[in-house]
């Protein structure tokens, strides 16, 4: 026996629980999948696992997939220096095997075909898929079957579906997922990808057509673009994919009749310019509602396309249905939260003969919208208030406490003719009660012209990157003086104010610290590479100033929002 005597013996382990996301790469492959961890471990398992193997996810989860499973062709324990799946594993590469054995609960072995491949999905550590088939004997004789797709075997069918699951469902960018769709489906499946696609306007749109020349994947922009509306009584099959009723073959013949509709009369001239013989063509699906079709077609390739080719385009379809609807919701999420952002952001004062700009830049993988901000106001006593600060988050309840933080601040500065560290004083003890604010930095200073020509700065720091001061012939210095905690600690400690003279044609650069924060690298290496490009860039208009030095200075491996403000002085006789 090598089934449940073996699963007992085995030693289970605790694992981490995977992703929801991982969960639905695993239901979608239509053949029994598993997932390991970096030791090996099962941590998830789909329904059609367990029906072959005859174990439960519970049996399976936390055990060593190779002792649980793997076995011989008589049924004994597989030496693990004898595993080929194990090797390929250690390696961190993709394998597969025709002929292999898994060892199922009733004591019976599986002769299985596999796939094992690495996956790194967006929520999950790096782990390892593992795919695997039953193999069927051979039919010594019989009618032969139709043709699969480009002769792909049943795994390699398999493996192409586990690889369109696990490519489209890990980005969120509707451009990227239709990069990685024609990716796949040319030219392994076809010679030609076309994609067109229904816009929010239920207009028709041809997004892509691709042609494989060689390993070069080739766009044809000049057939791509608006697109006739699809006519609810054609029969035509693109017509048909369109409105989510079928998939359908079709070749030059079939338009070879007297057009039914606009959309006939393109896919006559996408026939005659591309030179394909044969398509399939399926619907894009999302769950709620038809957003394109995907078309496949063979020019170079001989071998026409034949129905038992269409369950595996459909699939694809499916796949790609589901990956550009999550992408379409999340981009519309982050329009809607751009949008917030922008208003939650003021514009700049006009102050005479001080010229001033503002910047703010989203965390790449964030929703649009994060706690940095911004501000410039005018006091009445005529002074002019700045303000930079980042409350701790990079979402919507980040950028609701950074809007409370603002307005609270803007109250206590116009009412309130004190020195900044009163200001700030009264700000963190309010926070603490009558906002849902944990924890913040912040800037507050104000600014008014001298009777020298010389502007005069006076601030306090709540646990902030110091401010940048540069001169116009490029010494760059920061002023570090007047720096206190941050907001939020209850510690009730009076606040030191600072003052400097900002001298004529002199830049200030207030910033958040995501353009300086660098992972693996000390806040010094950030400060300095800041310093140094805004010293360089000095010389230049403050738009393009400002502009330059983000493009410079913040981080690729930056995942935190920013917030720039930069004023400069006016130099003299100016």
């Amino acid at each position: 026996m090598t089934g449940r005597k073996d699963a007992q013996a085995v030693r289970k382990r605790p694992v981490r629980p995977v992703s929801a996301g991982l969960v639905g790469v695993l239901d979608a492959i239509g053949t029994g999948a598993y997932v390991v961890d970096e030791e090996g471990c099962v941590i998830g398992v789909n329904s059609r696992a367990e029906e072959l193997l005859g174990l439960s996810a519970d049996h399976l989860v936390g055990h060593d997939a190779h002792d649980l499973l793997h076995r011989g062709p008589h049924g004994r324990p597989l030496p693990r220096t004898q595993c080929s799946m194990r090797q390929a594993f250690h390696a961190g590469r993709t394998a597969q095997a025709e002929e292999d054995y898994f060892a199922r609960a009733d004591g019976s072995l599986l002769r299985i075909s596999w796939l094992i491949t690495p996956y790194a999905g967006k929520e999950d550590d790096d782990c390892t898929l593992v795919v695997f088939h039953p193999v069927e004997p051979v039919p010594e004789s019989g009618p032969p079957e139709e043709a699969v797709v480009a002769s792909l075997t049943e795994l390699e069918r398999l493996a192409l579906l586990a690889e369109t699951t696990t490519q489209l469902t890990s980005t969120l960018d509707a451009d990227e997922t239709l990069r990685r769709l024609v990716g796949l489906v040319v030219p392994r499946l076809a010679d030609w990808a076309i994609v067109d696609l229904i816009t929010d306007r239920d207009e028709v749109w041809r997004a892509v057509v691709v042609h494989a020349e060689g390993e070069a994947l080739v766009h044809r922009d000049d057939l791509q673009g608006p697109m006739p509306p699809v006519p609810q009584a054609s029969q035509m099959p693109l017509s048909r994919a369109l409105r989510g009723v079928a998939s359908t073959l079709a070749g030059p013949q079939t338009y070879d009749r007297a057009p039914d509709s606009g959309i006939a009369v393109e896919q006559r001239h996408l026939f005659d310019a591309t030179g394909m013989h044969s398509v399939a063509i399926a619907p894009i699906r999302s769950t709620r509602e038809v957003l394109g079709a995907l078309t496949a077609g063979r020019s170079e390739n001989t071998v026409p396309f034949a129905s038992a080719d269409l369950p595996l385009i459909e699939d694809i379809a499916r796949r790609a249905g589901l990956a550009l609807d999550n992408a379409r919701l999340y981009q519309r999420q982050r329009k809607v939260a751009e949008t917030m952002q922008n208003h939650l952001l003021p514009q700049m004062p006009g102050v005479p003969d001080l010229q001033m700009t503002a910047r703010y830049l989203p965390a790449p993988h964030a929703s649009q919208v994060g706690g940095d901000w911004y501000d410039a106001f005018p006091l009445s006593d005529g002074s002019t208030a700045l303000a930079i600060g980042d409350v701790v988050g990079h979402d919507l309840e980040a950028a609701a406490g950074m809007a409370q933080v603002r307005n609270m601040l803007r109250a206590y500065a116009w009412s309130q003719a004190e020195p900044p560290s009163r200001i700030v004083e009264r700000l963190d003890g309010a926070i603490q009660h009558i906002t849902d604010v944990t924890m913040a930095t912040m800037i507050f200073a104000r600014i008014e012209a001298a009777d020298d020509g010389t502007w005069h700065l006076a601030w306090t720091n709540a646990g902030h990157p110091p401010p940048l001061l540069i001169s116009q012939d490029g010494m760059a210095h920061y002023l570090t003086a007047g720096h206190g905690l941050l907001l939020g600690t209850g510690a009730g400690r009076e606040r030191p104010d600072a003052t400097a003279s900002l001298p004529p044609g002199s830049t200030l650069v207030l910033y958040t610290d995501g353009l300086i924060e660098d992972p693996g690298q000390t806040l010094d290496v950030g400060l300095d590479r800041l310093r140094r490009h805004a010293a360089a860039l000095v010389h230049r208009p403050l738009t393009a100033f400002t502009d330059q030095l983000l493009r410079r200075v913040r981080p690729e491996r930056n995942d935190d929002d920013v917030a720039l403000l930069a004023l400069r002085i006016p130099a003299r006789g100016t």
